[in-house]
C-alpha cells in the first residue's frame, strides 16, 4: 500500500485556496498512492481562529456540509482517498473541535477529534471549544491505522499505541536550525506509540513554517521530505503478519 504525505502551503482563512492546493495536490498523487495526508488543521489553516465563538463558528467545518461534499467529489474526481486535518462544528453541540477527516471512495469513513488541549488558546476559550475523547483508530483497505493530532502524541503518547500504522498530522513552526535539533525527538516519541509512523507539516507565511514530511521507522527517520519544499513524499507500507 502506497500512502502520500503532502507538505502544501496553506493560508489561514483563505478556504479557496487551501482547496485548491488540495486539488493539486490530488492530482499530483493520482495513480501513485491510495491515500494522500494533509497536515492539522490544513483546510481554514491553524491561525484561522480568533477564539471568539460568533466569529470562529462562521470558520469552522461541519462534517456533513457543503464543503465536506466539494472534498468527497474531489477524491472521487482524481480517484484518491484522502485524510486531512480541519476545524470542524458540531451544530448540535456549538462545539468546534480541530479534526481529521478520512475520506474513502467519496465517503466520510473516520472523524477524529483532537484530545489534546494545545491546538486553542485556552486561557481565552470556553466551553464551545472542546476535545475529543475517543483514540481508536480505523481500517485502511485491511490494515489497522490510528491518527494523533500533533500535541496529542506528546501528551497521551499511551493512548495511541498500536501494532498498526500510526498517521501524525502536525502543525509546527520551528526555525530550520531548531528542526535540527528536534527530528530525533520527534522520531523517538513517535516510537512509543508504533513501530511505524507517518508525519506531516504544512507550510505557512503568518507566522513561518517551513513544513516537511517524514516516515519514522523504529524511532529513526526511514525517509524524509525536504523543508521549504511543496512535494508529496510517497512511503510504500509493507505488510507485516504480525499487524493486528
Amino acid at each position: 500500500m502506497k500512502i502520500g504525505l503532502a507538505c502544501k502551503e496553506f493560508i489561514n482563512n483563505d478556504l479557496a485556496f487551501n482547496l485548491s492546493q488540495m486539488e493539486t495536490a490530488l492530482a499530483a498523487a493520482q495513480g501513485r498512492v491510495e491515500l494522500l495526508c494533509l497536515g492539522e488543521s490544513f483546510l481554514q489553516g491553524f491561525d484561522a481562529l480568533n477564539w471568539i465563538y460568533e466569529n470562529d463558528r462562521k470558520i469552522a467545518i461541519a462534517q456533513d456540509g457543503a464543503v465536506m461534499d466539494q472534498i468527497a467529489g474531489l477524491t472521487l474526481r482524481y480517484g484518491v482517498d484522502l485524510l486531512f486535518g480541519y476545524i470542524e462544528i458540531d451544530r448540535e453541540e456549538e462545539r468546534l473541535y480541530s479534526a481529521c477527516a478520512v475520506m474513502e471512495g467519496g465517503k466520510l469513513t473516520h472523524n477524529y477529534r483532537r484530545i489534546s488541549r494545545g491546538w486553542k488558546e485556552f486561557r481565552r476559550t470556553d466551553g464551545h471549544y472542546g476535545e475529543g475523547d475517543h483514540t481508536g483508530g480505523f481500517r485502511y483497505r485491511g490494515w489497522p491505522v490510528k491518527i494523533a493530532l500533533c500535541g496529542d502524541l506528546w501528551d497521551f503518547p499511551e493512548r495511541f499505541q498500536t501494532g498498526g500504522l500510526l498517521i501524525w498530522p502536525v502543525y509546527v513552526n520551528f526555525s530550520l536550525e531548531e528542526w535540527k535539533a528536534y527530528e530525533a525527538e520527534y522520531a523517538a516519541q513517535a516510537r512509543l506509540a508504533a513501530s511505524r509512523a507517518l508525519m506531516v507539516n504544512s507550510i505557512s507565511h503568518n507566522p513561518r513554517s517551513f513544513g516537511g514530511a517524514f516516515y519514522f521507522l523504529d524511532g529513526r527517520i526511514e525517509s524524509r521530505l525536504e523543508y521549504d519544499r511543496e512535494g508529496i513524499l510517497v512511503v510504500d507500507i509493507i505488510e507485516q503478519a504480525e499487524w493486528r
